[in-house]
């Protein structure tokens, strides 16, 4: 009961005050959002059908079919992408993941009470609150929901924990281009009942070939982490929220490929996420 009025008093929080936005003024915000009270990993079915799209479950598939759109062309260092990153990313079914977590500042109370209430009855962004949820590793599938002539449509990524069996992130990935900045970024949808969480992310290349996936902005419009509401047809209610997001992606010194997933609140360190990327 406690989490289904927290869950309303966020979305009428939103639904007050959040922007409202045109949807064919950012097509780029228009994304996959839950119908039930539940996501969970049954969503992609219930969604596929409702959208009357196939699925499809393959190793060789990949988030993004060409990660090298990401890059600015005008970077200098935009030719020393390591292949292995490019790899990942284009071919994500071959691998499998271990997380470790560790959460810090004030705001780990808050964000357990949230993850307890909210998140675990949603079944959707479980963010592990203890390194030993982990400790079996995480699941990690990748779902191509297509249409009937074959064409892409939506590319999801679902990583559960194997101890729990509980959803982390039931997430669709694809890559946006937004007009008003000039280039391609990184757009995560993670549906929620009646709306999502939709996170922005630029890719900056770093001088050892690895990338940095970026969410920080300043403004609607810009990288970041959306919280979206449904509205009026083509409309939604946005929530741009001081939630900051870098992934960082690398090759160790022992040729094994890492991810360095931090999160800051108000550019307070909340959150560190470490994944060992290993070929399945």
């Amino acid at each position: 009961m406690l989490g289904r009025l927290l869950q309303a008093c966020i979305n009428r929080w939103i639904a007050l005050t959040g922007k409202r936005i045109s949807l064919a003024e950012m097509p780029w915000l228009d994304g996959p959002t839950a119908e039930n009270d539940v996501v969970g990993e049954a969503f992609y079915e219930d969604f596929a059908r409702r959208a009357g799209l196939n699925i499809r479950r393959d190793t060789s598939l990949g988030l993004l079919d060409d990660f090298s759109v990401l890059l600015d062309r005008n970077d200098a260092l935009s030719h020393k992408l390591n292949p292995k990153v490019a790899a990942f990313y284009e071919q994500t079914g071959r691998y499998k993941l271990d997380v470790w977590s560790q959460w810090y500042s004030f705001m780990r109370p808050f964000a357990r009470m949230l993850i307890q209430l909210v998140s675990t009855r949603m079944n959707q962004l479980n963010i592990p609150l203890d390194p030993l949820e982990t400790s079996r590793g995480m699941g990690s599938d990748i779902i191509r929901l297509s249409s009937a002539d074959g064409a892409i449509s939506l590319t999801c990524w679902l990583r559960k924990t194997l101890k729990t069996n509980r959803v982390v992130y039931a997430g669709f990935y694809s890559a946006v281009w937004i007009p008003a900045l000039d280039r391609h970024f990184v757009r995560v949808v993670f549906p929620l009942p009646k709306g999502s969480v939709t996170v922005i992310l630029r890719a900056d290349m770093q001088p050892d070939g690895s990338i940095k996936l970026v969410s920080h902005g300043n403004k609607i419009g810009e990288p970041g982490y959306y919280r979206l509401r449904k509205s009026k047809p083509g409309f939604v209610r946005v929530k741009y929220l001081p939630l900051k997001e870098i992934i960082h992606v690398f090759e160790d010194e022992l040729g094994t490929m890492r991810t360095d997933h931090t999160f800051y609140f108000w550019g307070i360190k909340l959150l560190h996420l470490h994944y060992k990327i290993m070929e399945k």
